[in-house]
């Protein structure tokens, strides 16, 4: 059992060292410049080190050269969830002042007139963001670079926000559902011991951004009582604690749900999470769709005669959004060519047409050009390719006969064989069939002025036919007739 114990450990160390995502982030220092516009200087997060120390980064300067320290694991945790084959996030750095919040109904969270000393000193904010998590984290740097084993300063993360939803696609109609979570520390412990035990109250915020201006939609205060501003468009946000340690750090939820999207709700939502003077945000960008549907008509057969052109085709793209990026195609598929290529002839697309839940529908058509023998069998395609759809798109098909060339298959003929026999078998038994010949023709001339015939009582005989002969006995009248018994 050693070995496979051994071999088990050694897994488990490999998945581990794989998983645990990058190591070093790389981000950009902005500051106002002189005179006008920004100024940006490179610098990094060093998240984890090997044994040996942080390794030397000579091109940084040391105080942009940062060791993160992360007591809640909210920071470090989003990255080691980082996947490998995604592309490296983009991170700014910044300076950030301790402030309180300019909203009044977060006014409550600073009774206090003056920000705490505890909150003196060199803060930065963090901004990363990556088309799998977008989060900001206030970094409390400590004043003096550490000397050895490489000039690198230390750090503490004490506010992180973060979404592992940056860009979420909701479809038409259904409901949204944006995450939220973020983590706490105090950043010192004099900072611990002036607030009351337990987890300190916040304030979570939830905009849109429109024309440059944020709409507020949500707002909430958790532990504290107050006139919260009437949330909008049906919101609804989880915001709490998730535990409630003493001393901390502790974790929070903020998950944003929206029902029954409709498109002028997408857009740029903006999440903040308030502390007392510190504010952690981040940006998500709601995208809203609906794949179309596509028919073809007319349908399943389009007939046509060789040198001869098919009827017009209706192709109808229905009930998607958004109604840009649209685009149909025609092709040509099979037929004694084999393969898929485009249609000539003459195309164009009709105006959209709105529907009540905010999708749009169109027509496309399509003036075939004149049809060979060779493109019997061949099916028009109306192909659809649009951004909620995949990359091959979705498509309609019409098979294509040509004049002549089709006949009976043999299915076609087995079931007129069966049809036949079940109609002769039904005649018969219904009466409508004797079972010997039916009838004796026979020949009589034309009766002479007065005379009379009976058929009182009347039986049908056979023999033979004599409505045919010479010339002589056309002017015979032939007739059906009953032959008296008597």
């Amino acid at each position: 059992m050693k070995p496979l114990s051994l071999l088990v450990a050694v897994a488990l160390g490999l998945v581990t060292r794989v998983s645990a995502g990058p190591a070093v982030i790389e981000c950009w220092f902005v500051e106002d410049a002189r005179g006008g516009g920004l100024n940006k200087r490179p610098a990094a997060l060093l998240l984890r080190q090997g044994p040996g120390g942080p390794p030397p980064r000579p091109d940084l300067d040391p105080e942009l050269y940062l060791s993160v320290h992360d007591p809640a694991g909210a920071l470090q945790g989003a990255f080691r969830r980082y996947p490998r084959d995604a592309p490296a996030p983009h991170c700014e750095m910044t300076r950030f002042v301790p402030l309180p919040a300019s909203a009044k109904w977060a006014s409550r969270l600073t009774p206090e007139q003056d920000c705490p000393r505890a909150l003196d000193g060199a803060w930065l904010m963090v901004s990363v963001s990556s088309p799998v998590l977008s989060l900001s984290s206030l970094l409390r740097p400590q004043p003096e670079p550490q000397p050895e084993p490489a000039l690198i300063t230390m750090a503490t993360a004490v506010l992180t926000v973060l979404t592992h939803t940056p860009a979420p696609r909701v479809r038409l109609g259904r409901d949204a559902m944006l995450d939220l979570s973020f983590a706490y520390m105090p950043p010192t412990p004099a900072a611990a011991t002036s607030l009351a035990p337990g987890p300190p109250p916040f304030g979570l915020e939830w905009r849109r951004q429109h024309l440059g201006k944020g709409h507020l939609l949500l707002a909430a205060t958790p532990g504290l009582n107050g006139q919260m501003p009437a949330a909008q468009e049906g919101a609804v946000a989880f915001a709490a604690w998730d535990d409630d340690e003493p001393s901390g750090p502790w974790t929070g939820n903020g998950t944003f749900w929206l029902p029954a999207v409709r498109p002028f709700q997408e857009g740029t939502y903006l999440a903040t999470v308030h502390l007392p003077y510190l504010q952690g945000q981040v940006t998500l960008e709601l995208a809203v769709h609906k794949p179309p549907t596509v028919s073809l008509k007319p349908a399943p057969v389009v007939w046509a005669a060789p040198g001869e052109a098919p009827p017009e085709l209706l192709c109808l793209v229905s009930h998607f959004y958004p109604s840009e990026d649209l685009e149909v195609e025609w092709e040509l598929r099979g037929g004694a060519e084999g393969g898929s290529r485009k249609v000539g002839g003459q195309s164009w697309l009709s105006a959209l047409r709105h529907h009540s839940d905010g999708s749009v529908s169109l027509s496309a058509h399509l003036r075939p050009p004149p049809v060979s023998a060779e493109q019997h069998g061949a099916r028009y395609a109306c192909r659809v390719l649009h951004p909620s759809l995949p990359a091959s798109g979705r498509s309609a098909e019409v098979t294509l006969e040509v004049a002549g060339l089709s006949g009976p298959s043999l299915e076609d003929s087995v079931g007129l064989f069966l049809s036949a026999f079940f109609l002769l078998g039904l005649i018969k038994a219904l009466g409508w069939l004797p079972a010997g010949p039916l009838v004796r023709v026979q020949r009589r001339r034309k009766p002479s002025e007065g005379t009379r015939h009976h058929h009182a009582d009347a039986s049908i005989i056979s023999g033979p036919s004599y409505c045919s002969g010479p010339a002589k006995y056309y002017r015979t009248i032939c007739s059906y007739s009953l032959v008296s018994r008597h």
